[in-house]
């Protein structure tokens, strides 16, 4: 078996290290859920994938076996991975969610440093957890040491101007449209410096 056979790449995609059988997957299904999430056409699809229409729509079918490079061409077109053709989706995964939060109604929790509006509060089993927030500490000292949680952060300021602290940083000055990515276990606080309270938005990730 070669490195190109796609019974390798189902052997890649699913095993964890573990030994235990492994039930093949139907490609041409496979591909077919992935065009349809994305609300493509056949046309579309097989534009994106440089693939003939007729020919993803015998791959759909089951009526052709790709060759590696149609495999390649199919993944960059999906934008996933060659083995992710292979992997079903896990079972907990939910597919084309969205939540729509309208400005203000987002779910506000106030702390003596912030106050928090969190955003798409609706859906559970989020990877990311947004929320937009009101500076209104205004010195480092507010603050009853450093703000840790596990994850990565995303800080993108709104309005206002803002002083964002870290353990391993020195101080620094942010403005309207400035932006920091950040590891959240390492310690950090944001105060306004500016004469209003700051908005700034927040993403951190929750895996």
């Amino acid at each position: 078996m070669t490195d190109k056979d796609p019974k390798s790449l189902i052997k890649v995609a699913r095993e964890n290290g573990e030994h235990h059988h492994v039930e093949p997957l139907d490609l041409g299904l496979r591909v077919r859920e992935l065009r349809k999430a994305r609300s493509w056409t056949l046309e579309q699809a097989a534009g994106q994938a440089g693939l003939a229409r007729s020919t993803l729509s015998k791959i759909e079918n089951g009526q052709m076996s790709p060759t590696y490079d149609a495999l390649k061409k199919l993944a960059v077109g999906l934008e996933i991975s060659v083995p992710q053709l292979f992997t079903p989706p896990q079972q907990d995964q939910v597919n084309g969610r969205m939540a729509v939060v309208k400005s203000g109604e987002g779910v506000h929790q106030a702390t003596t440093t912030y106050e928090h509006e969190l955003l798409a509060e609706t859906l559970s089993k989020k990877a990311m957890l947004p929320y937009r927030a009101r500076v209104r500490a205004r010195s480092i000292d507010e603050f009853d040491g450093w703000v840790r949680h596990d994850g990565e952060e995303f800080l993108y300021v709104l309005t206002g101007v803002v002083r964002l602290y870290t353990e391993f940083y020195e101080p620094v000055e942010m403005r309207r449209g400035d932006s920091a990515y950040y590891d959240g276990t390492m310690g950090h606080n944001v105060v306004s410096v500016s004469d209003e309270d700051a908005l700034i938005l927040w993403v951190t990730s929750l895996t």
